[in-house]
């Protein structure tokens, strides 16, 4: 059981710090290129970076091992099929940062990940 509100919020910030981290300064071109083919290897490697950050930012807080493990392994695979979802729906609309679209995909992508680490703590609040 969480201690505190502030936990809580330790936490949200971890996992924002994380995400800012795994997204904008440790993904490579290579994690980034053919991201519209389902078995991209470099998704799956820059969703586990992803995981990797959260196991760190739960297990700051106190969470237990036997409950970070399954939560985060799920984590994995809700980002690798979002990103996945992103990077083949830009790709098959030819959506490039100039065009309206592909933002919009960006902003759904980004808004996907942030409910998804709400959906964790509320997990964790269980």
């Amino acid at each position: 059981m969480v201690a505190s509100y502030g936990t809580l919020l330790i936490l949200l910030c971890l996992l924002q710090v994380k995400h800012m981290l795994a997204d904008y300064f440790l993904q490579t071109r290579w994690m980034l290129e053919g991201r519209g083919r389902y078995l991209h290897m470099g998704t799956f490697v820059h969703a586990g970076i992803h995981a990797g950050g959260s196991v760190l930012a739960f297990s700051l807080v106190g969470a237990s091992l036997a409950f970070v493990l399954p939560v985060v392994l799920l984590e994995w695979a809700v980002h690798f099929h979002i990103d996945w979802w992103k990077g083949r729906h830009t790709s098959t609309q030819d959506l490039t940062p100039a065009d309206p679209g592909y933002w919009r995909a960006s902003g759904i992508d980004q808004a996907l990940h942030q409910l998804t680490y709400i959906g964790m703590i509320w997990l964790w609040l269980l």
